[in-house]
């Protein structure tokens, strides 16, 4: 039998060549990345489980944070709010959560300090002595002065419309939404924020909480009260200072 006669080789043109090279190398660069995510997604997993240990001291945490506030609840007023200099208080919250008792959370939340370096305007009665006796070791508090009223509003002030963060930079919103109580400007918000005027709550919800910068080597993170050298409780008029320095 004669020997069959060799096939030619079929042609394929250099450009089919290229792209079915590029194709192959794309196939192994989306496989490694699909193994790189399922990796890195079990790692995560497996790093945000937390081990029993963790839990039990969390919890002894929180236990011990509810034991503290019933303490503080149970003391005698503190006799500078009793009688206080002013009826003008600026609460800044300043410590964090994770060691804190929902029932403190609750009363943070009602004081609308929901974040670290947050702050609010707030006059003094029975009610707001009773909430910061139960919140102490998270915020601080004393009396403003004019100067840092001003400042604070001018430099940090939002207004609460529609849920949403606007900065007070036209008198018309102001007037629009407290017109009605005779204060039109930034100025007239000024001025009955530091008077504790008769549209004090008005002008106090109109606004958002402050959010204040941090402050750099004033606060250590300590829960003891400020006249035992730590960083929280009532400053009385010295707040002023740590005003300046977060504004």
């Amino acid at each position: 039998m004669a020997e069959e006669e060799a096939k030619p080789l079929t042609y394929i043109p250099e450009v089919i060549l290229k792209k079915r090279k590029s194709t192959e190398v794309l196939a192994l660069r989306r496989k490694d990345q699909l193994e790189q995510r399922k990796f890195g997604y079990k790692k995560n997993k497996h790093e945000s489980i937390k081990k029993p240990e963790e839990f039990i001291k969390e919890f002894r945490s929180k236990e011990l944070d509810l034991i503290r506030l019933k303490h503080r609840v149970k003391r005698k007023r503190p006799a500078a709010l009793l009688t206080p200099k002013s009826k003008l208080l600026f609460i800044i919250r300043i410590q964090g959560k994770n060691d804190m008792h929902p029932a403190v959370r609750k009363t943070l939340y009602s004081l609308r300090l929901r974040k670290i370096f947050s702050a609010v305007f707030v006059k003094v009665n029975a009610g707001v002595i009773e909430k910061l006796q139960r919140v102490e070791p998270y915020v601080t508090y004393g009396y403003p002065n004019l100067k840092n009223v001003r400042e604070l509003i001018y430099k940090k002030g939002h207004a609460k419309i529609d849920k949403r963060r606007v900065p007070l930079t036209d008198n018309n919103i102001i007037e629009q939404a407290l017109g009605k109580y005779g204060i039109i400007c930034i100025e007239d918000m000024v001025n009955e924020i530091a008077n504790v005027g008769p549209h004090f709550k008005e002008v106090t919800a109109f606004l958002c909480p402050f959010i204040l910068s941090k402050p750099e080597g004033v606060l250590r993170g300590s829960k003891t009260v400020y006249k035992e050298g730590g960083d929280t409780g009532n400053r009385e008029d010295e707040i002023n200072e740590l005003i300046s320095k977060m504004n």
